[in-house]
């Protein structure tokens, strides 16, 4: 998977250039990046600070953990209930 270019700490410095009223295209142009991530930007961290944008990432890290785990242990369970049906 790619690493991210960008830390949210850019993220929000490019996205408060946009909102003083600089151009999309120019913002793309100058950061090397589509017009399409700017507007995906916009609609994850728009109007945010960038504490929240940190809580954010960690938020959405530790979901994926979870959601990791959750999978592992329906995985495990789905191996055991087909194991007793084996068993009787």
């Amino acid at each position: 998977m790619k690493r991210a270019r960008f830390t949210e700490e850019q993220i929000i410095g490019v996205l408060r250039e946009h909102e003083a009223g600089a151009k999309t295209a120019d913002l793309a142009r100058k950061h090397g990046v589509s017009e399409a991530t700017l507007y995906n930007w916009k609609a994850k961290y728009g109007g945010m600070d960038v504490s929240e944008a940190k809580r954010l990432r960690q938020l959405e890290d530790e979901n994926a953990k979870l959601k990791k785990l959750l999978a592992e242990q329906m995985l495990d369970a789905a191996a055991l209930r087909e194991l007793l049906v084996k068993k009787w």
